[in-house]
């Protein structure tokens, strides 16, 4: 079955489950490639190149800057942060869809780069954009307290974070509020079988 080419961009606030829905995308959705970004920091724990990052020296990421070879990078604590143009386009042309994972920064930054794209394009043909949200900012605390993997400093100002990212949810196309799991992972779906035409 031939189905649209999609070029989806996720974001929502941490603790919302966005990783979780995207790796039950990937492991369903054979046609949805993960676009990997760019990072000059160095690997963390067992991340590994080509997999987690493309971890780029400083150089060369500011020479690939140069070639307008990104859609989107952004400086983060002193480390280049970026979305490379290319593996999309590749990705696109072979019938396939992308899906990038992203902040609601980097999100503008990407639809902003589609806006100025001609019509044809199959970036600008194919871009889907989707805020995922917390039931609410009660549930989400507890989300987070329940990891038990941060600091409470660290749990107020990823909430404070999410305040301000939750306020520009009306920038996406499309809203999925992950109450449960499994609900939110179908409503996913439904939505990316109804743009790509699976239906």
């Amino acid at each position: 079955m031939k189905t649209k080419p999609l070029f989806i961009v996720v974001s929502a606030p941490s603790g919302c489950g966005k990783s979780t829905l995207i790796d039950m995308l990937l492991q369903e959705y054979h046609d949805i490639v993960y676009s990997i970004s760019c990072t000059t920091r160095d690997p963390r724990g067992d991340e590994e190149d080509g997999i987690d990052y493309h971890f780029l020296a400083r150089d060369r990421f500011e020479t690939l800057i140069g070639e307008n070879a990104f859609i989107e990078y952004a400086k983060v604590h002193d480390n280049y942060y970026g979305t490379l143009k290319a593996p999309i386009e590749e990705v696109l042309a072979e019938g396939n869809s992308m899906i990038l994972d992203i902040d609601v920064q980097g999100a503008a930054k990407v639809r902003e780069y589609v806006r100025s794209l001609p019509n044809t394009d199959p970036m600008k043909i194919g871009y889907v954009d989707i805020f995922i949200l917390p039931p609410s900012m009660e549930e989400l605390r507890r989300r987070l307290e329940g990891r038990g993997t941060d600091a409470q400093s660290v749990i107020e100002k990823r909430l404070v974070n999410a305040e301000g990212e939750i306020a520009r949810a009306g920038e996406y196309m499309y809203k999925v509020t992950n109450d449960d799991l499994a609900v939110a992972y179908k409503r996913l779906c439904d939505l990316i079988d109804a743009l790509s035409g699976r239906m």
